[in-house]
This record gives C-alpha cells, structure tokens and sequence, in this order.
C-alpha cells in the first residue's frame, strides 16, 4: 500500500489594527461596536495597515472609517492571534488592539462596512460582541478600567 501524501493547504499571514473607543456615557463608560445585520456579527472596529503605514496610523484610520468617529490611541492594549480559512487559504491573524478616545465625530457617520454603530455600556458591550477574542479585549480594558486610580 502506498502511503498518501499529506494534503498541504497554503498559510498566509495577516495583520489588522483596530481599537476599543472609549466615552463616558450617562451611566458610565461606553465603547463603540459595529454590526452586520446580514450575518449578525457584532465586532471591534479594525482593519488592514495600508503598505507602508504603521499599526497605529492604521487603527486610527480604520476605527474612524468604520464607526465615523474621530479617535486618539491613548494606549496598546494588546495583541490577539488566530486561525481561519477563507477560499481554501489558512490564514494565522494578528490583531493588534489600541485604547482609544472619541474626541469627536458621529457614529452615524460610518463607512458601508457596517450596518450599525453603537455605543453600549461596557458589560452589555461584552453580551453583544460576537467573538471571544474581542469579548477578551473588552473585558482587558474593564479591568484596567477597574484598577484606575
């Protein structure tokens, strides 16, 4: 018997920056998150670095475009990896994540990349993002929040 040969399947990388924007609402701090309603998916504003721009031009770029906002990156939070798959490619992502502050602009000023921005207070923020690792990140800047003098 002839031994089969291992199905390869091409791995890209790729690399998004975004951000959790940050106010104080009524009721206490909120952030923005962005919606489809065709699949449903709630996320963190993020995107694809432009060749040649760094991830913090990146993000600022993204989150803007994507929640109409005007933002400053007040600090790195973090960075998180994962795998998919997508027209018979893997892809390992790196997202990396900023801290960010609205310093001006309208939610309902968002590019067609979304449905809908919205801004939710921190908890119900994590109830309404679709994915772990976003849910992560929201819950990284809760605690940080938390521990702030």
């Amino acid at each position: 018997m002839r031994a089969r040969k291992p199905r390869t399947t091409p791995v890209e990388r790729a690399v998004s920056a975004g951000g959790v924007v940050l106010r104080e609402g009524a009721t206490g701090a909120e952030i923005a998150i962005c919606g489809r309603d065709s699949d449903g998916v709630w996320g963190l504003p993020k995107g694809t670095p432009d060749e040649g721009e760094s991830l913090e031009a990146a993000a600022l770029r993204e989150v803007s475009e994507e929640t109409g906002l005007m933002v400053e990156i007040v600090k790195k939070i973090g960075v998180v990896d994962y795998w998919f798959a997508s027209n018979g490619v893997r892809y390992h992502k790196w997202v990396h994540h900023y801290l960010m502050r609205s310093t001006g602009g309208n939610v309902a000023d968002h590019d067609f990349e979304y449905d809908r921005v919205e801004w939710l207070p921190i908890d119900e923020a994590i109830r309404t993002l679709t994915f772990d690792n976003d849910k992560d990140i929201v819950r990284q800047v809760k605690s940080e929040l938390k521990d702030a003098p």
